[in-house]
């Protein structure tokens, strides 16, 4: 994920781009939970695709199961995620990537980046060696960006067996084959450029038949009717397939006793990955919270045109036979087939802090990173790294000539975005576990909401990375802007008296005061009041025999505004960048391997 917006972000930007991979059949492969999204998460899909991103139209044209989370609470933390078909989502891609223009796909192993030294002693990128089919060659380049994933000197669990590899990829639906890992760029990494490595570790649950599931003693959970899409752009996807149910279940104390019971059969602690705080392993969640009675497990299909199903919750790398156990000690999975067992992958990762905030290697010209191989975890946060670095990338390499004040940089502040955020966090203070993005991460996150990326980013890059976002796109960008202002105003034109408006939303003793003591207000002073959304706004305003006139793509946008308007203003007002201009020339402080 963060390979592919990486090329093709570079690519579009007008960089003659190569983007080597292993295998080319694994090019959008989502090698854990077919999902994209999720709290915090789903901002930075909407911000690449405001980018001009690959993935919100990915997974708009693959998904299968759409759920807003947070509701509940303010517009400003809700998180848009969806379910995809795993083929569906690969198959798109792919062909994103193969038809992507100055792009090309060199199915090869990247060995090592070749480096020339400038008359200041600096390193400046060459060339990077690959092989293919064990043939020895070279690919002359002005710039480069590394993407490793899991692969950087990769190591699987499962049990204590543990082998070299980077993932277990699908050759159909019920068999795997482990790839292997990239170990020649660690010693780049490490012996030659002196960068600080140390080791991460994530994993993934068994992947289960569907058919030997009983799904009537778990509790459904449909998709959203009607759907919502992650593309700015293309807001009626003609590719979009139908969608699934999900299902609910959950373990339970004789799951646990199991847990307990069968530590002894896990690889042992003294392994040097570090393991995702946020997304823990079903035995961390026992360890942790040993008063809890359950742990919610999610029932996800991989696909419409398969039956196997992700466990959502039941992450850990047990022997395949106590797999078995406690997937069979659950409700609803009594009699459930492992048809892949759980693994974990240990990896590599650089030291986030040895980066300027373009994803830039201090001290090697050209030379980029993004992704896991940066210390994150999950496909949305490798994403939106792989946009900043393969737009970055593309301008060092056209602006090579240039005198250094010349050159351009695209750079997303905290105030700007969640992508400054997460690049800002990692190249400021670095991480040693896994980093996953919160709303909670973000000082503007009032401002920084998931309906308004466009808004927020696009005409922005396409002033600072010319080529990154299609004039189409910013075409697109105007129009919405001008549809929010114009719903925004036609809401505070619209007024209601107190009488028409009290009943309609006030509850409890508010509803039985006297109008007379109630004022006149607007649309948009009725969608800042408490339960008040654009629905029932519209449905009253028809009652009342008045059209309010809101375009339908600036719906969420003019609600959220009206909502919450001196948070805009005042993210508007206090523009305060939270690094300067010489952050790019800190040394990198010690790092622990």
């Amino acid at each position: 994920h963060a390979g592919t917006e990486a090329a093709t972000a570079a690519a579009r930007a007008g960089a003659r781009t190569a983007l080597v991979t292993q295998r080319v059949d694994t090019v959008g492969e989502m090698s854990c939970n077919p999902s994209i999204g999720g709290i915090g998460k789903g901002h930075l899909v909407r911000e690449v695709d405001a980018l001009g991103g690959v993935m919100g139209r990915a997974i708009d044209a693959a998904g299968i199961h759409f759920r807003m989370l947070n509701r509940r609470k303010g517009p400003a933390v809700w998180g848009p995620r969806a379910q995809a078909d795993r083929d569906l989502y690969r198959a798109f891609v792919r062909a994103d990537v193969e038809a992507c223009p100055n792009l090309e796909v060199v199915e090869a192993s990247a060995e090592d980046v070749l480096f020339d030294v400038s008359a200041s002693g600096e390193r400046v990128v060459r060339a990077v060696a690959i092989s293919r089919d064990g043939v020895p060659d070279e690919l002359e380049t002005a710039s480069a960006v590394i993407t490793t994933g899991t692969f950087l000197r990769g190591k699987i669990f499962v049990g204590k067996e543990s082998f070299p590899a980077g993932r277990f990829v699908r050759d159909d639906p019920y068999t795997a084959t482990a790839e292997p890992p990239a170990s020649g760029l660690a010693k780049t990494l490490e012996v030659d450029l002196a960068l600080p490595l140390a080791r991460l570790k994530t994993g993934t649950p068994p992947r289960l038949d569907g058919r030997t599931i009983d799904w009537a003693a778990c509790a459904p959970q449909p998709s959203e009717d009607p759907r919502f899409c992650f593309s700015y752009f293309d807001q009626h996807p003609t590719q979009a397939p139908g969608t699934v149910l999900c299902y609910r279940t959950a373990t339970n104390e004789r799951t646990h006793d199991v847990v307990r019971q069968y530590e002894h059969t896990l690889a042992p602690t003294t392994t040097d990955g570090v393991g995702p705080r946020y997304c823990p392993s079903l035995h961390k969640k026992v360890e942790r919270f040993g008063d809890r009675g359950s742990h919610v497990v999610w029932l996800e299909p991989e696909g419409l045109d398969t039956d196997l199903v992700y466990p959502n919750g039941l992450s850990g790398a047990w022997p395949r036979d106590v797999q078995e156990k406690i997937v069979q000690s659950i409700v609803g999975l009594e009699t459930a087939e492992i048809v892949q067992p759980g693994y974990d992958v240990e990896y590599d990762f650089v030291d986030p802090r040895s980066l300027d905030h373009g994803l830039g290697v201090r001290g090697a010209t050209g030379l980029h990173l993004a992704g896991q191989i940066c210390g994150t975890t999950g496909y949305e946060e490798a994403a939106a790294l792989g946009i900043v670095a393969g737009a970055n990338a593309a301008l060092s390499a056209l602006d090579r000539r240039l005198a250094a004040e010349d050159r351009r940089r695209l750079v997303v502040g905290r105030d700007e975005g969640y992508i400054g955020v997460l690049v800002d966090d990692l190249v400021s203070r670095g991480t040693m576990e896994p980093y996953r993005m919160f709303t909670s991460r973000a000082e503007y996150r009032l401002a920084l909401r998931a309906d308004n990326a466009d808004l927020r980013l696009t005409r922005a890059a396409a002033a600072r990375a010319p080529g990154l976002v299609g004039p189409e796109r910013v075409a697109a960008c105007e129009k919405r802007a001008a549809a929010v202002d114009a719903g925004v105003a036609a809401l505070e034109a619209a007024r209601f008296a107190p009488a028409k408006w009290g009943p309609a939303f006030l509850e409890g003793t508010e509803a039985t005061r006297s109008d007379a003591r109630r004022p006149h207000k607007t649309g948009a002073d009725l969608l800042a009041m408490p339960r008040a959304d654009m629905a029932k706004l519209e449905a009253f305003a028809a009652a009342e025999g008045v059209d309010l006139g809101v375009d339908a793509t600036a719906a969420d946008t003019v609600a959220a505004r009206c909502k919450s308007p001196a948070a805009e203003r005042t993210s508007s007002f206090v523009r305060s960048r939270l690094f300067s201009a010489r952050s790019s020339e800190r040394t990198t402080p010690a790092f622990r391997r």
